[in-house]
């Protein structure tokens, strides 16, 4: 029995011509496809693929199998969306992953709904930073994705179809009664940052103001940030999201004019989606519309 998903790997790689180009799209590393395409050459007992320079090309056996690939991983794919119609919205499952700040605001009330909406579909959540989320929606292992992007940070192609939920503003975050409303007030503080993809608008935005930050703490919990704020540690920027689901009392938050991020839910493959992935993006997309973002 020939493994599904190193059918798809060997696919991309016929796709792309190259196992850089397929370890990006799958969200692979290069080592993880190279392992895939020998595992199933030794399934198969032909050889797939050949050396040419520091490239790759396919073997005959290869093109043949890929071409079968394709039509096997379609007709797959087509039967579970096919399946999923003929159940509709009374069984299954849809998988959820988001960062924390959404679940801590707009999620929970898009979930209720649609719980209540359709109760015999089981909704799981699992909490990830955007990279994880794509990753974990590349290898199927959830059905939605909330992700956040920076206008500043360049994009990559990822393949994903998004569904803008909306846009949050960039605040500066300082102890309260400590006063300068701008970066470059605090450019001589220490500075608190959280996930990489934050650590890098922070250090973009700073080097825009003139100065490089010196950052003395990393966390990606919002709360212990404030805390830390709060106690007169350092200061900080943090997306409205995380203000709304969280705030220290002791902190004080300025918006920074121009500093905003972008938040969608992506999910991966051709459309249509499955009723309970239209379903659950339809809830996410109103809850998100009737949060309260600071």
């Amino acid at each position: 029995m020939l493994d599904t998903n190193r059918l798809r790997v060997l696919a991309a790689v016929a796709r792309h011509g190259s196992v850089t180009a397929a370890a990006r799209e799958l969200n692979y590393s290069q080592p993880a496809v190279s392992h895939h395409l020998a595992r199933l050459e030794t399934e198969t007992g032909s050889r797939l693929v050949q050396r040419v320079g520091r490239g790759i090309r396919l073997t005959d056996a290869g093109r043949l199998l890929a071409e079968r690939a394709e039509e096997i991983l379609g007709r797959l794919d087509a039967a579970e969306a096919e399946l999923a119609a003929h159940t509709g919205l009374r069984a299954g499952r849809v998988r959820l992953a988001a960062f924390p700040s959404a679940l801590g605001t707009f999620v929970p009330p898009a979930a209720a709904a649609f719980t209540v909406a359709h109760p015999g579909v089981e909704l799981r959540f699992t909490e990830a930073e955007p990279p994880d989320a794509v990753r974990l929606l590349r290898a199927g292992e959830v059905d939605v994705a909330l992700l956040f992007s920076y206008p500043d940070a360049l994009t990559p192609d990822d393949a994903l179809r998004r569904t803008p939920l909306l846009t949050e503003p960039i605040c500066l975050v300082t102890p309260a009664g400590l006063p300068g409303d701008t970066l470059a007030d605090h450019a001589d503080r220490r500075w608190i940052t959280g996930c990489e993809r934050c650590r890098r608008h922070l250090l973009r935005s700073c080097a825009a103001a003139g100065f490089t930050p010196d950052i003395a703490f990393t966390t990606d919990d919002y709360v212990a940030v404030q805390a830390l704020v709060a106690a007169g540690l350092g200061v900080t920027t943090l997306p409205a999201l995380a203000l709304a689901a969280q705030r220290n009392p002791s902190v004080r938050a300025v918006r920074l004019p121009g500093c905003e991020r972008a938040v969608s839910a992506a999910v991966h493959g051709d459309a249509p989606d499955p009723p309970a992935t239209t379903a659950l993006l339809e809830h996410l997309t109103h809850a998100a519309a009737a949060a309260r973002v600071p």
